[in-house]
């Protein structure tokens, strides 16, 4: 079974390749542990993992000259590459990156996307909500409270958040304890809560279109 990984490492270094397959997956620190799970799960002893610190999503504009320096490195290494980013802020120039090397990338404006799955969150439209991962209810404090200074002046919070209506959980697993955090996390904000259970939505999809047998028919 697969060690689990640090989550304070996902966010500020990323992770080094784990394992030894033929089909390298590079992703976004904030999807290790989902997509460890699926690999798990299916036996894909042919994906090696490796991740970009989730912390890059703070400044998007750097995500696009990582996965490049990423490629780089380990292209010579892997049969293939396929980059775990849904476009992720970048303003479609990551999609456009990934065209330029060679290499498949996830569908999708975010992980909020495809984990509801990208139909239907397209279908929902929701722009006055305000979303969490897993990953991102155990990281709530380094990724929204610390960055946006709340911690320091919570009066601002009406400023950034005044527009939003909820907070919606969507959870990857069913966690008690990070369903009353993310709970927690919506009272801070000041804005109602939502709960869903997504599972790995289209990121599980997405993986398993990489399996050789896929890809052959």
């Amino acid at each position: 079974m697969t060690t689990t990984p640090d989550d304070s490492a996902l966010r500020d270094e990323g992770m080094a390749p784990s394992g030894s397959g033929q089909i390298l997956l590079l992703a976004c620190g904030a999807l290790a542990r989902e997509i460890l799970a699926v690999k798990d799960s299916q036996g894909w002893d042919h994906m090696t993992l490796a991740c970009l610190p989730a912390i890059l999503h703070n400044t998007p504009d750097k995500i696009v000259p990582a996965v490049r320096a990423a490629v780089a490195k380990h292209r010579s290494t892997y049969d293939t590459i396929f980059v775990v980013y849904a476009d992720c802020g970048t303003g479609g120039l990551l999609k456009a990156a990934c065209d330029e090397m060679g290499v498949e990338m996830v569908d999708g404006p975010h992980c909020y996307s495809f984990y509801e799955g990208n139909a239907k969150f397209a279908e929902l439209g929701e722009v006055t909500s305000f979303f969490l991962t897993d990953f991102l209810v155990r990281q709530f404090d380094a990724f929204v409270t610390k960055p946006l200074g709340l911690d320091r002046h919570p009066e601002l919070r009406d400023m950034y958040f005044g527009n939003y209506e909820k907070l919606v959980y969507q959870a990857q697993t069913r966690d008690p304890a990070l369903e009353e955090k993310a709970k927690a996390c919506a009272d801070f904000l000041g804005l109602e809560y939502e709960y869903r259970f997504t599972g790995y939505g289209d990121l599980e999809t997405a993986l398993g279109a990489q399996n050789p047998q896929a890809k052959n028919k």
